[in-house]
């Protein structure tokens, strides 16, 4: 076995179990995150941040709004720059692992308006395999129809973008982020404003891609579904509240402490009985 995959196997493995990261462990990790902190004005949206993201596992970004968890993702991409810290993407620097990423934005952040066909914004995804020239062969249609099969959305190749329903516009951006065949999956809460049908579909497709050793990162809001979805979640709230397996880090001590005390009974009682 290759040292690499060893030393993935190490990082699955003491997630998993909840032990202490070793810093070469951390580095074999597919994200790992090391004192970050990014600010838009005096006051941090996320300050001093450590997180170590596992290969081949599902993981939940998770805290109020506000917390800065669209912001750890973005300084994680470049999109915004951080003041500190250092990130590492399969143990190399994010400017020479871009590649082994891909990206799914918010949906309520993209024009939909702007005039284009769905099977033109899958193959967006595609833009390394044009190359300068932009030149679309039919190899390139043809995967990016699979993947827009594997989101059930294949019929909807032809339609302009703006004419399809939120949840819809949901899955075709899945699929461009599919179409790139990353090792890395990022994504800004993917269940925002989708029916209950979209929600489970790309459910599937996320667990399929963790099926493949495929790493799933997700800003995530609904609490009482981060037990089924995920394996590992990191709590936030500017600062890291917590961070580990999903058994022994979503308590509800963990979440009084990331929400401030803002967590409603009612919201408390569904998550002790879907724990239950």
């Amino acid at each position: 076995m290759k040292v690499s995959s060893m030393l993935e196997k190490s990082v699955r493995l003491a997630a998993r179990e909840g032990q202490t990261l070793t810093a070469d462990a951390q580095d074999a990790a597919a994200l790992s995150v090391h004192g970050l902190t990014v600010s838009y004005g005096e006051k941090p949206a996320v300050f001093s941040v450590d997180g170590t993201f596992p290969a081949g596992e599902m993981i939940a970004i998770v805290g109020p709004n506000g917390a800065g968890k669209s912001t750890l993702l973005k300084a994680v991409l470049g999109i915004v720059k951080p003041l500190s810290g250092r990130v590492s993407v399969f143990g190399t620097p994010l400017s020479k692992a871009r590649h082994r990423l891909a990206y799914v934005p918010q949906r309520a952040s993209v024009d939909w308006d702007f005039p284009t066909r769905v099977i033109d914004v899958v193959m967006m995804g595609l833009y390394r395999d044009l190359g300068l020239l932009r030149l679309v062969r039919s190899h390139h249609r043809e995967k990016a129809l699979r993947a827009l099969d594997r989101v059930g959305m294949a019929d909807f190749a032809d339609r302009q973008i703006g004419q399809l329903s939120g949840g819809q516009q949901q899955r075709v951006f899945l699929a461009r982020s599919l179409a790139q065949d990353a090792d890395l999956y990022l994504l800004d809460e993917p269940f925002s404003g989708v029916d209950a049908a979209t929600e489970r579909a790309i459910v599937d497709v996320l667990k399929q891609l963790r099926g493949e050793q495929r790493t799933v990162v997700c800003v995530h809001h609904d609490l009482s579904t981060v037990d089924d979805y995920f394996d590992r979640v990191l709590l936030i709230n500017v600062r890291k509240i917590a961070e580990g397996s999903v058994g022994s880090v979503f308590t509800e001590q963990n979440l009084q402490a990331t929400y401030g005390g803002r967590l409603a009974t009612a919201q408390m009682d569904k998550l002790r009985a879907s724990s239950g």
